[in-house]
């Protein structure tokens, strides 16, 4: 299926980006759109209010959040159907990405209606160029689940990524955030950076443990992690047990890695390494 996105005479969903922080990362483009269009859609009308109050912007603005989207997707794309021109966009950077969107755009697509992005600010990226960690490849997570148990099953599944990891994470949940990282992944390289673009930004660089020690921390944040390292030759499988250990890794987390990064044998593997600790 192909669409044309820009026909002046057909309906159009507009993605449009807005500020993460500093009201003036805001594109022309955006503004010339948010001004233009039938209706704004928008996460939370009060803290859009004041972005569209700052511009001059005195377009209808609408409520579309995690607790009314089924309803209003059907709205949106009945006036869509209607030829209507829509924007939507979320509290800060880009909707759909960890906000609210990406049912009324697969419903958009689905009838054959356009959907644009006006591209601007984005949380992740921002952080991720100013990180110092390895740019590319990574791997854009967004929020972990609150609760303890399956936010550990998350980082369980993301343990052997070799990428950078990009999080975003609550001042309320950050510590139990990075005990679980600790945990789960070991004492790796680890940015936090927060208040973006604002007057108190920050970046926070060291390892997990260090970035422990900084708390508590105020503002919304984007959590960084140095992705997976895995050696391309094990000489002594004894040695990088030891290696995991002070890395952070539990003994039997070490000894079921090394394992399996030799595809040796768990039991032996463990009898040979107390063998290694004793001529120590």
């Amino acid at each position: 299926m192909r669409v044309r996105s820009f026909d002046a005479d057909k309906a159009i969903l507009y993605l449009v980006a807005t500020p993460i922080g500093n009201l003036q990362d805001i594109t022309y483009r955006a503004i010339q759109i948010l001004s233009s269009v039938d209706k704004i859609y928008a996460e939370d009308t009060r803290t859009s209010g004041v972005l569209l109050t700052h511009y001059q912007i005195k377009t209808k603005l609408e409520s579309y959040h995690e607790f009314n989207q089924d309803l209003k997707s059907e709205q949106i794309l009945n006036e869509l159907k209607t030829g209507m021109k829509l924007a939507l966009i979320s509290d800060a950077g880009l909707p759909v990405i960890s906000d609210p969107g990406y049912k009324i755009v697969s419903l958009a697509i689905q009838n054959n209606i356009s959907v644009s992005t006006i591209p601007g600010a984005s949380a992740g990226i921002s952080a991720l160029i100013a990180s110092g960690l390895v740019p590319m490849p990574y791997t854009f997570y967004g929020f972990l689940d609150a609760k303890h148990t399956k936010r550990k099953k998350e980082l369980e599944e993301l343990k052997y990524i070799p990428h950078t990891l990009i999080f975003y994470e609550a001042p309320h949940r950050i510590e139990e955030t990075l005990r679980d990282l600790l945990e789960v992944f070991g004492n790796r390289k680890a940015v936090l950076a927060r208040e973006l673009t604002k007057t108190f930004e920050e970046y926070i660089r060291g390892t997990i443990e260090e970035c422990l020690q900084t708390l508590p921390l105020k503002g919304e944040l984007v959590v960084l992690i140095e992705g997976y390292k895995e050696m391309d030759c094990i000489t002594n499988p004894y040695e990088k047990i030891e290696e995991l250990i002070m890395l952070g890794y539990k003994p039997n987390e070490a000894i079921k890695e090394v394992a399996r990064l030799t595809q040796g044998n768990r039991s032996e593997l463990y009898k040979g390494y107390l063998e290694f600790k004793n001529k120590q």
